[in-house]
């Protein structure tokens, strides 16, 4: 006979599962999209955790899509191949040899590690680059950066067919020239695209910060679009998280119900953000 007492940790545990009900019925059958980056990528510990969080969204009926970055592989990659890069205005050129590393990396080595991790833990993912199925169709951003797009029409009935099937999507930020070109995109903007065509309930960006700070260095926990725009042009937002919030505010624009900007450093960060009253991050909302 096997006895043991009640302890505090446990009951807590009863407490948080309970209080999350409320969560969990308002996200069943809802579209999560995650952009992966940073921290979350760096160790095997990490990447653990995040695909466990990744497979207990789809097991509570969430549709999760992830897409990921990889430039610290991809830097790695070219310098392994001595393959030089120019810059311009501290914009790497993404040349015909840089594109076809690019390429190799992401939607090689790192897209197939990320769905490794989610099917080791009891997932079903499938790893996608924006040139499947025509998924993003990409204009040439600037001609002086070379293979470098902006997504411009978007077909995302093949993710839609993957939810129906209990699959989870994981896409490398590449995506398909009108003249059979390849284009590497900024790892949001692929996100914030994918959100958009999908009319995501929510938009997650992954990052290396806490959030989106005031004049005083304080997370702001909740954001309208117009509060972003003012304090952009106060200059309290500035430098990289700048990309993260245009992206914030292009995706609200284009119908995603609400994104947030959070630290993937943090354990468990995509469930905090989605199950609990305090979440995990900045949460910006239309005006």
């Amino acid at each position: 006979m096997k006895t043991q007492d009640m302890n505090r940790d446990w009951i807590a545990t009863a407490a948080t599962l309970s209080s999350a009900l409320p969560y969990l019925q308002r996200y069943d059958g809802a579209i999560v999209v995650i952009k992966l980056g940073g921290h979350a990528m760096g160790s095997d510990e990490a990447m653990e955790s995040f695909a466990r969080d990744v497979v207990l969204l789809r097991h509570v009926g969430v549709n999760p899509v992830v897409v990921h970055g990889g430039g610290p592989m991809i830097n790695a990659m070219l310098k392994k191949l001595d393959i030089q890069s120019e810059f311009v205005n501290g914009k790497r050129v993404t040349d015909q040899a840089t594109v076809e590393v690019v390429e190799m990396v992401l939607s090689g080595v790192v897209n197939k590690r990320i769905v490794q991790a989610i099917n080791a833990q009891g997932g079903t993912a499938v790893g996608l680059s924006g040139k499947d199925a025509n998924l993003m169709i990409c204009d040439q951003t600037d001609s002086s950066l070379g293979f470098v797009g902006t997504p411009s029409e978007m077909n995302p009935k093949l993710l839609q067919d993957l939810f129906a099937h209990d699959v989870i999507p994981v896409i490398a930020p590449l995506g398909a020239g009108r003249n059979g070109e390849t284009f590497n995109i900024n790892g949001d903007t692929a996100a914030g695209a994918i959100a958009a065509a999908l009319k995501a309930d929510r938009l997650l960006l992954l990052t290396d910060v806490s959030g989106v700070k005031n004049a005083a260095g304080e997370v702001v926990t909740e954001l309208k679009a117009g509060q972003i725009r003012e304090m952009t042009r106060e200059g309290t937002i500035a430098g990289g998280m700048i990309p993260k919030t245009e992206t914030a505010l292009d995706a609200l624009h284009s119908g995603v119900r609400a994104v947030v900007i959070l630290d993937g450093r943090a354990p468990n960060a995509v469930l905090l953000e989605l199950f609990t009253e305090h979440g995990a991050g900045s949460l910006i909302r239309p005006d």
